[in-house]
């Protein structure tokens, strides 16, 4: 087998798994093929693991600079060694995935999936840092191009890593919701930047002895300015931030494959960032701001301006709240001719999606029109609520999105509010102090009962009280959503 044959095979292969790849992502665009969109993606995947361990196995087993270019540099191990180095990396990161999966609850995905962006970004500054102590020793190439894919691709990689570390516990609860607002933040954020860029010219221009010093100096300001832009970034916004997140670590693993000069890897980084943008662009459409004020906003802190009554965020409740109890709203329900169910990350921490499937298939049984009202940010993760629902096996054809629903409402009987907040709160449209204000939300109030189901009077995630529950069409149900749920579904069947 020569060199020639590898590089063809592998050229053929990363080919194969990047169409794959782009499948995938064409499958991910609708509910219904999503499952197989992920198989695709999965296979790609697999594909492109099988393809590279085998050539770089490959290129330690061939004689002495025959097996050159199947990977960067020359061979680091012997066959032997590059065999054990390999099973070794895949069975225990393997291992330690399958364990991850098998144990993490739907309601933590979206801290799962933060940590794992962290460790793209941490991988990217790895590759970084290693390719250039490679080039120190004399086994690379220390062109311009080359030392700026370096810089690039550490500095996204360690901004990703210590945004997606941040993120991780705000959605984790072990740092509060509420954005670090410090005086003089955005020149702050100006300096970190300003001062990488510096040290980046500094570590292109002069590489020599002082260029690892240079580039982890700019590591560690890159890691500052991940906490600093995160860390500003109120608990409203955490959905976008996750998927900014997302495209953030595709870029950084574009970089890493220029630095490792893989073309699958850049292909695939590519995708996945510029998939990302896309998606952070359309959930900032759908609360109506910019990319910008996401990331340099400030929301969740409190107005400077005067305070809406009984609608700014940390303001006491204002209004009188009408409490029902399981049996009123089961009557409800049962005389309603159409019923929206609307979910939120409330149900998601009550595990109470197959509860609520089950009252929706009752009522459908009877005859009744049920349909769920998605909204683009609910809950703390990109399709969060599609996620639940498609675990709980709901019928793709009765989950609408927002613009479906809102026109509908009007006509429509009863509409369950299960654990949202922020997403069907009227100061969005009416409130221009809120600071949601200009926000597209689920019109729910226009129906002509709505029914919230709470633990408590408490604002949402975002820290923004919610006039709806003082409507004199609203009923509020409060207890655990999954008892509350239960508790009807044994109403309604008894």
């Amino acid at each position: 087998m020569t060199l020639g044959f590898l590089s063809a095979l592998r050229g053929i292969s990363y080919l194969g798994a990047s169409m794959l790849f782009i499948l995938s992502l064409r499958g991910l665009s609708n509910q219904q093929s999503a499952r197989g969109g992920n198989l695709l993606g999965m296979l790609g995947m697999a594909l492109a693991v099988v393809v590279t361990g085998g050539a770089l196995v490959m290129s330690n087993l061939l004689p002495a600079g025959a097996g050159a270019g199947a990977g960067a540099g020359a061979p680091v191990a012997t066959g032997g060694q590059a065999i054990f180095l390999l099973a070794a990396a895949l069975i225990g990161g393997g291992a330690v995935g399958a364990l991850v999966a098998s144990r993490v609850a739907m309601t933590s995905m979206p801290e799962l999936v933060a940590m794992l962006h962290s460790f793209v970004g941490a991988a990217a500054v790895l590759v970084g840092i290693a390719t250039t102590l490679q080039s120190e020793a004399g086994d690379g190439g220390r062109g311009t191009a080359h030392l700026i894919e370096i810089f690039v691709g550490v500095f996204v990689g360690a901004v990703t890593f210590s945004g997606s570390v941040i993120a991780f516990t705000k959605l984790r609860g072990l740092v509060g919701s509420r954005p670090l607002m410090l005086p003089g933040r955005h020149a702050l954020n100006g300096l970190l930047v300003g001062a990488s860029i510096v040290l980046g010219v500094m570590f292109v221009n002069d590489p020599g002895e002082h260029g690892m010093t240079l580039l982890l100096s700019m590591t560690a300001l890159a890691l500052v300015l991940g906490v600093h832009l995160v860390m500003a970034i109120g608990g409203g916004d955490m959905p976008v931030v996750v998927s900014l997140l997302n495209s953030y670590s595709g870029w950084a693993a574009a970089a890493a494959g220029f630095m490792l000069s893989n073309d699958l890897l850049i292909v695939t980084g590519a995708l996945v960032g510029s998939s990302g943008a896309i998606l952070s662009t359309i959930m900032c459409r759908a609360m109506n701001r910019s990319i910008w004020n996401v990331v340099f906003g400030g929301f969740g802190a409190a107005p400077s301006g005067p305070k809406a009554k009984g609608t700014a965020a940390g303001s006491a409740p204002a209004g009188v709240v009408h409490e029902t109890s399981v049996a009123e709203v089961a009557r409800l329900l049962l005389a309603a001719h159409r019923v929206v169910i609307v979910p939120g990350y409330g149900m998601a921490v009550a595990q109470a999606q197959h509860a609520v499937k089950e009252i929706s298939s009752f009522l459908i049984a009877k005859g009744i029109k049920v349909e769920y009202a998605i909204h683009p940010v609910a809950g703390r993760l990109p399709g969060h609520m599609n996620v639940l629902l498609a675990e709980a096996n709901v019928s793709y054809e009765i989950v609408k999105e927002m613009e479906e629903v809102n026109p509908e409402l009007p006509h429509t009987d009863v509409v369950m509010v299960i654990g949202a907040n922020d997403i069907v709160n009227p100061s969005a449209l009416d409130d221009t102090s809120s600071p949601i204000y200009g926000m597209p939300v689920i019109e729910v109030w226009k129906a002509a009962h709505v029914v919230m189901l709470k633990r408590s009077m408490s604002a949402g995630y975002a820290g923004v009280d919610n006039p709806l529950a003082y409507r004199d069409n609203t009923l509020m149900l409060f207890g655990d959503a999954r008892q509350s749920v239960l508790a009807l579904l044994a109403a309604l069947q008894s």
